[in-house]
């Protein structure tokens, strides 16, 4: 195996309103050897976060940190990064996440993909300062995602806990995005980085993942990507619907497109629903039900399982594959 060229990396961290967290992510991708780039876009942030990013710059000139005077989203921010930074690979990192160290050598140690990702352990909030700072013994078996497995494994199941594939966080090759005309969608506050994903499948990306574990995902409370709005489901949909009708699709490739659009507007249906029943009363929200037939599925499937969920069993699905140290990670962590 021969390891690319250092300093190949740009890590692009969006962020709003992060003053307390983001100096630990830019910390951990100054940390590490293969960076030659980390580029901050506060977002319109009113908590001070451009200074705590520079606070925690080193000093080797491979900091810049630039500010929105308005909030723009993150697949602004990140486009934006991404054409005032000049390095060969993209690396995302949220504001309140971290890497753990040496990341980049085991990702980019082999050259047979455009995407790679690595393995994401969840750290809660208040255990952080205890996480340990490299993470060893996981599976030495990578595979390849192919456009079906992908949107397959983005379809969220109750009691899954953030464990959809398109969570992980790739590394991304810059000549391929620009050959394809890539960027983020940026009317997309959810689900951005899904359909950048896709879309660079649909065009031939080869997305290669392999289990070493080089992501800590910080869980917390109030996260905002915990959350989102009505209007950012409906903008999913309609960003699969936009994929089959551009992109050339297998029927394979293209029914796996239409399930997680499917489902995506299912969630949507329902949360229309409980909007119109909070804003304007049950009549209303009956009214809206009967003049849109095709929605009534998903509601009263929604509402169903919200009103059994108590019924159900406790334990419910495992959120996540548990490790070692009490971590938890999206993938299997070891040869168990």
């Amino acid at each position: 195996m021969v390891e690319m060229a250092k300093a190949s990396v740009c890590v692009i961290i969006a962020a709003k309103n992060a003053a307390d967290t983001i100096g630990m992510a830019v910390a951990s991708a100054l940390r590490e050897k293969q960076v030659a780039e980390v580029v901050v876009i506060d977002d319109g942030s009113g908590d001070g976060t451009a200074g705590a990013a520079k606070a925690a710059d080193d000093g080797s000139n491979r900091l810049n940190v630039v500010s929105f005077e308005k909030n723009r989203g993150p697949s602004a921010a990140r486009n934006h990064a991404i054409e005032i930074s000049t390095a060969p690979l993209i690396s995302i990192l949220d504001a309140d996440d971290f890497f753990f160290e040496g990341r980049f050598s085991r990702m980019l140690a082999d050259d047979d993909w455009d995407f790679v990702a690595d393995n994401i352990a969840f750290v809660e909030a208040e255990t952080v300062t205890r996480a340990p700072q490299q993470l060893d013994h996981f599976l030495d078996r990578p595979l390849f995602l192919d456009l079906v497995a992908f949107v397959d494994g983005n379809i969220s199941k109750r009691g899954v806990r953030r464990g959809e594939i398109g969570f992980l966080k790739p590394v991304m090759r810059r000549a391929f995005l620009d050959a394809h005309r890539l960027r983020y969608r940026e009317e997309m506050r959810l689900g951005e980085d899904y359909d950048l994903y896709v879309r660079a499948l649909a065009n031939g990306a080869r997305y290669k993942v392999i289990h070493s574990c080089g992501y800590g995902a910080v869980v917390r409370g109030n996260s905002l990507s915990g959350s989102h709005r009505t209007e950012d489901l409906r903008k999913l949909y309609e960003a699969d619907q936009a994929i089959l009708a551009s992109c050339s699709l297998t029927p394979e490739a293209a029914a796996a497109v239409r399930r997680h659009e499917s489902h995506a507007r299912g969630k949507y249906e329902l949360r229309h629903f409980l909007d119109i029943k909070k804003q304007s009363g049950a009549g209303a929200a009956l009214r809206y039900a009967l003049a849109h037939p095709f929605a009534v599925p998903a509601i009263a499937g929604g509402i169903f399982m919200d009103k059994t969920e108590r019924f159900r069993s406790p334990g419910g699905v495992e959120i996540a594959t548990r490790g070692a140290g009490g971590l938890r990670y999206l993938l299997p962590s070891s040869a168990e």
